[in-house]
């Protein structure tokens, strides 16, 4: 396999030369030269792949749990507690969107319909995310020794809710 040179400008060592990799077995790896800004291109894709895939494995390295102290396992299996009670709200959530997308089709409009299915689709996967995220940030407060941080999810979940309620209350009611 042989990889060619490009470059952000044309110097004399960055014309289309070839470059022989150092072995048949290890594939070229894209790399960055730090003077002249030039990035190696290989001609098969497995080294480019192999390259995002360390620089996912990077971008993860912040959610190494294993910094700080070990929490009282007790306060560690709470914090799971917590999330998967979080998960189960959005899993319900989830089933209401589906639901009224499936069910409603006699009594809703089309649009209202799947307006109303988007908004608790919607509402449970960003409550998944945050779930994750509270989870994230309770554990390494644990395991810090710090108090746990407070959480975004009850108010966006609270006025989330309160919002389609009073919707369905008035579409169901004549209220609106």
């Amino acid at each position: 396999m042989t990889c060619t040179v490009a470059a952000t400008s044309s110097p004399a060592w960055a014309t289309n030369s070839a470059v022989p990799t150092t072995s048949a077995t290890a594939p070229a790896a894209p790399t960055i030269h730090p003077a002249r800004c030039a990035v190696l291109a290989c001609a098969d894709p497995e080294p480019l792949v192999n390259s995002r895939l360390q620089q996912l494995r990077l971008s993860f390295r912040s959610l190494n749990l294993n910094d700080g102290q070990a929490p009282d396992p007790r306060f560690t299996l709470a914090n799971e507690r917590t999330f998967l009670a979080w998960i189960r709200t959005a899993l319900a959530l989830l089933g209401g969107g589906v639901a009224i997308e499936a069910f409603t089709v006699e009594l809703l409009e089309p649009l209202l319909r799947t307006l109303l299915a988007t908004a608790l689709i919607g509402l449970s996967a960003t409550l998944s995310l945050g779930a994750c995220w509270r989870w994230l940030r309770v554990e390494r407060a644990l395991r810090h020794r710090q108090p746990p941080p407070i959480s975004e999810l009850v108010p966006l979940l609270t006025l989330a809710v309160a919002l389609l309620a009073m919707v369905s209350a008035g579409l169901f009611w004549g209220l609106a």
